[in-house]
């Protein structure tokens, strides 16, 4: 158990970081995994609104693969993807934006509103705050992100609410697209002017070596993170995030993360704390 001294310590520590951040857009990025677990969606909920109560401007982004192949399965269809996107006709769109927009996004809204009423979903295809174009037909209804609402979502912050984003954008016309939520996170913080970037994933953050968690990469710069990803040394699923970090730092975001969202309060401890908790990309040295 944690002493008095102890926690007076972690107060002290944290209490710079909490001055530097407070006012500045912090997006944090989470994949569906975590909504298959009720007590890691509460602690979600906490470190957000945590975030939310120091000042800090927090927008919470969404995927849900999971539940959405889960989803597809039930009903017989079987997931389909092409370099790392999901094949989306109009049946599967159906359920992503079941899935994304009436379910895993209510969940996260009412995850923090239990707690404080202050978070309100939103979807990409709301207002257009997520305009997008299609990225191939042979994709189907898969969108890229061209075009994002900031002020949308500096509004909602103005007035004192997390928006909880679901990665559905539309185009012109209102067509919905699936959005991959990596990127349309990048789009959002690139957009707001972020001061970081936070992406929640399964693994501590990028490792040199795959097979050794001990070998934790914790910097990188864009030029690094770039050609870990053109010399190989990066595979899987890490490809997309490293590049949506890469990309959101050379758009102007101070720095992106990649942390452990398996690990309780893992948001806190890489904001708040001097050693961090995984692999961060900023500009050139």
């Amino acid at each position: 158990m944690i002493t008095p001294n102890e926690t007076a310590a972690l107060l002290i520590q944290a209490l710079p970081y909490i001055r530097r951040f407070t006012g500045k857009v912090v997006v944090v990025k989470v994949g569906g995994l975590p909504m298959t677990d009720p007590a890691a969606a509460r602690s979600l909920a906490k470190d957000v609104l945590l975030l939310h109560s120091v000042g800090i401007r927090t927008v919470l982004v969404h995927g849900g693969g999971p539940q959405i192949d889960e989803q597809m399965k039930r009903i017989g269809k079987a997931p389909e993807f092409r370099d790392g996107l999901r094949v989306t006709d109009r049946e599967t769109l159906d359920i992503v934006r079941m899935v994304l927009v009436g379910k895993i996004n209510r969940e996260l809204v009412s995850a923090v509103n239990a707690l404080e009423p202050v978070a309100v979903g939103v979807a990409g295809e709301d207002g257009r705050l997520l305009e997008t174009t299609q990225v191939d037909p042979a994709l189907g209804f898969v969108g890229k992100v061209g075009r994002v609402r900031a002020g949308l979502l500096h509004a909602l912050l103005d007035d004192g609410l997390i928006p909880i984003v679901s990665t559905v954008g539309a185009d012109r016309s209102g067509q919905p697209y699936n959005v991959n939520a990596d990127d349309a996170a990048r789009a959002i913080a690139v957009a707001m002017k972020a001061e970081k970037i936070i992406y929640l994933t399964g693994a501590p953050g990028l490792l040199a070596d795959p097979a050794d968690p001990a070998s934790l990469v914790h910097r990188l710069t864009v030029a690094e993170a770039r050609r870990s990803i053109a010399d190989a040394h990066v595979t899987g699923g890490m490809i997309p995030k490293l590049s949506a970090c890469a990309e959101a730092v050379a758009g102007g975001v101070a720095s992106a993360h990649m942390i452990d969202g398996r690990t309780e309060h893992a948001i806190l401890v890489e904001l708040f704390t001097d050693e961090g908790i995984g692999t961060m990309v900023c500009g050139e040295a």
